[in-house]
């Protein structure tokens, strides 16, 4: 019923040794998958404003021995606020977090910034409110809305993938 984040990076598809940015990582879900997805060689940043989740994740790892995975305290939706260098990352994770920002614009340019020359986005994001879950319904990002940012900012739509039943989910490279 609700988005699978193992399945869903199975779609995406991710290599060892690659450098990827999860972009409002909060609890991790996504975060230490990805972690044991791009192996010891490869690198993911767990970027949030939430200083104390950012705690908990990094506790998380520690303990899961997940040495590859660094927490950064940041703003995505602020220019350089991800704290990432430019052309940096070779992906950039955005999972179920599009409609809690206030600037959308701010987020996919500060992923454009961080993304190497034809890096990849892969969006994940709730298609409607439903009994009591996910965001108010004035929150929800529609799909032609979210594809509308990226596209703007300069990212080219590469597919749909299956994201559950209650959420979509968007791949974009940049150009």
């Amino acid at each position: 019923m609700f988005s699978n984040p193992e399945k869903i990076l199975i779609q995406f598809g991710l290599a060892e040794s690659l450098s990827v940015a999860d972009f409002g990582a909060g609890a991790g879900y996504y975060a230490k998958l990805l972690a044991r997805r791009v192996g010891e060689t490869g690198k993911v940043f767990c970027i949030d404003v939430t200083k104390e989740m950012l705690r908990k994740l990094a506790n998380d790892a520690e303990k899961e021995k997940l040495n590859n995975l660094e927490v950064v305290w940041g703003d995505v939706e602020k220019e350089e606020g991800s704290t990432l260098p430019n052309d940096s990352q070779d992906a950039v994770i955005i999972a179920n977090t599009l409609f809690a920002l206030e600037d959308k614009t701010g987020v996919a340019n500060e992923a454009k910034r961080i993304l190497r020359k034809k890096g990849r986005v892969l969006l994940v994001e709730w298609a409607d409110s439903f009994a009591g879950m996910g965001p108010h319904k004035s929150h929800v990002v529609k799909k032609e809305e979210a594809k509308r940012i990226f596209e703007t900012a300069g990212f080219k739509f590469e597919r749909e993938i299956d994201a559950g039943e209650h959420h979509y989910g968007f791949v974009f490279r940049k150009i």
